[in-house]
C-alpha cells in the first residue's frame, strides 16, 4: 500500500482538490481526498509541486498507420490525404511491428493508460498485448460491394467475442464510414452483435468530411470517383438522399453502444439527435486540420448534451500520440469551453465511450490506480487550464514509479 501527497489531486468526477493524498494497494485506488495538516504518513510519498490525475483516454488511433509517420503531408481535403496515405501503403508502412511497439510506447510516454484503436489488419492485437497499455481494439470492416455480408460480419463478431487474450485488452468490430462500407454490411454487423450478445462499443468514422455528406445525398463527388478507381463500386447502390445520422438509423447503428469519430459535418439537429440516443462522439481535432477535414463543431456538440471524448488518430495524420497536444488544440479552438470539461472528455469521456468506465476515468476508490503525476510551476494559478496548454511528456510520470 502505499499513500501518496501532491499539490493537487484531479478526480474528474469531483472538483481538484489542493494538497491532497491518493491511498493505492494492489493496482486499486484505496482512497483520495484533502491531506489535512499534521497528518503525515510514515510511508507518504510526497510529490511536491505535480498534479495527480487519471491516465488519458486515447479514444481513437490508427496504430497500425505508424510506419506511415512523417509520409502523408497535410492535404486541402479529406479524399486528397486519402490518396496520399494509399500511394504510401506497402508491406513496410502498414502493421510494421516495431512502429506499432514504438507507438504504444509513445502512448504510455505521454499519460495514456488506455486507448481505442481501429485496426484492418488485427496487426496491433498483439503487440497491445504485450505492452503497458490497455486497449479496445476495434477490428475495422471495409467494403462497398461484398460478396457475403453475413459471412463476413459474423466472423468479425465471433471472433471478437472469443478473442480476450489478454486482460488489458478487449476486441470489438467497427465500420469504417458510410461512403466505404455497404449498407447491408453495416445492418449485418448489427445483427450479429446482437444475436452473439457482444457487449460494448462499436466505431464508426461519421460525417468526417464534407464529400461524404455529398456522397450521402446525390451519389457524386471524390468518394464514388475512388470507389469506381478501386474497383468496388456497386451498380445497383442508390444514394439514401440523407444525411450522415439519418443514415445510420436507417441501418440500425443509432444506438447507446456506437461511437462516432470525427463529427466535423453534422449539424445542431444531428448532434441533438446522437445526444437523444446516447452515442458518443470522438473529436481529432488535430488530424482534422491535417486532413483538410475541418472543425468539429465541438461547442454545438456539448451545448446539444453529447457525450465528448478525444483521440489523437494515427501518425499518419497528426505529429506525435500525445492527448495533452491535442487537449491544447481543443483549448485553441474552444477558448469558451471549461477546461475541466475538456479534462474530463480525455479522462472519463473516452472510458466510458470505450465501455471502461468501471476502472479507468475518474480518481475513485476501487478504479484502477493508473494515474499520472504532472510536474507543475511553483506557482500555478489555474491548474486545469495549465493541464491545457500542451503538457509534454517530459513532464509526465506515472504514479508506480515514484514510489
Amino acid at each position: 500500500m502505499r499513500r501518496f501527497r501532491a499539490a493537487w489531486v484531479l478526480p474528474i468526477a469531483a472538483p481538484p482538490v489542493t494538497d491532497a493524498t491518493v491511498t493505492v494497494d494492489r493496482g486499486r485506488i484505496l482512497a483520495v481526498g484533502p491531506a489535512g495538516a499534521g497528518s503525515r504518513h510514515p510511508d507518504e510519498v510526497d510529490l511536491g509541486s505535480v498534479a495527480v490525475l487519471p491516465g488519458l483516454v486515447n479514444a481513437h488511433t490508427h496504430l497500425e498507420l505508424s510506419g506511415l509517420r512523417g509520409l502523408v503531408p497535410p492535404a486541402e481535403s479529406m479524399p486528397a490525404w486519402v490518396e496520399g496515405v494509399l500511394a504510401q501503403r506497402s508491406a513496410d508502412t502498414v502493421g510494421d511491428s516495431a512502429a506499432v511497439e514504438a507507438a504504444i510506447a509513445e502512448l504510455r510516454q505521454a499519460g495514456t493508460a488506455l486507448v481505442g484503436d481501429i485496426t484492418n489488419s488485427l496487426s496491433t492485437v498483439g503487440p497491445l498485448g504485450r505492452g503497458p497499455v490497455s486497449a479496445v481494439v476495434f477490428h475495422e470492416l471495409i467494403g462497398f460491394a461484398p460478396a457475403d455480408v453475413e459471412v463476413v460480419a459474423r466472423r468479425a463478431v465471433t471472433d471478437a467475442h472469443g478473442a480476450e487474450t489478454a486482460a488489458h485488452v478487449r476486441r470489438r468490430v467497427a465500420a469504417h464510414a458510410p461512403y466505404s462500407v455497404a449498407p447491408s454490411l453495416f445492418a449485418a454487423i448489427q445483427r450479429h452483435r446482437t444475436a452473439h450478445r457482444l457487449e460494448g462499443p462499436l466505431a464508426v468514422h461519421l460525417a468526417e468530411s464534407s464529400e461524404e455528406i455529398q456522397f450521402l445525398r446525390d451519389g457524386t463527388g471524390p468518394w464514388r470517383q475512388l470507389l469506381e478507381r478501386l474497383g468496388v463500386w456497386d451498380p445497383d447502390w442508390h444514394p439514401p438522399q440523407c444525411g450522415s445520422v439519418e443514415f445510420l438509423a436507417r441501418v440500425g447503428w443509432l444506438d447507446p453502444g456506437v461511437v462516432a469519430v470525427h463529427g466535423v459535418q453534422l449539424t445542431m439537429e444531428e448532434l441533438r439527435r446522437l445526444a437523444r440516443h446516447g452515442l458518443a462522439l470522438v473529436v481529432c481535432p488535430r488530424s482534422n486540420a491535417w486532413t483538410g477535414a475541418g472543425r468539429a463543431p465541438v461547442r454545438r456538440a456539448l451545448e446539444a448534451g453529447v457525450q465528448l471524448a478525444v483521440g489523437t488518430d494515427s501518425l499518419a495524420s497528426a505529429p506525435d500520440l500525445n492527448l495533452f497536444a491535442e487537449l491544447a488544440a481543443l483549448r485553441a479552438e474552444a477558448p469558451e469551453i471549461p477546461a475541466r470539461t475538456l479534462l474530463a472528455a480525455a479522462t472519463l469521456g473516452g472510458a466510458r465511450a470505450l465501455g471502461w468506465a468501471e476502472a479507468y476515468g475518474t480518481i475513485e476508490p476501487g478504479k484502477r490506480s493508473e494515474l499520472i503525476a504532472v510536474t507543475l510551476p511553483d506557482e500555478v494559478a489555474d491548474v486545469e487550464e495549465y493541464l491545457l496548454s500542451g503538457i509534454t511528456p517530459r513532464a509526465v510520470r506515472w504514479l508506480e514509479e515514484c514510489a
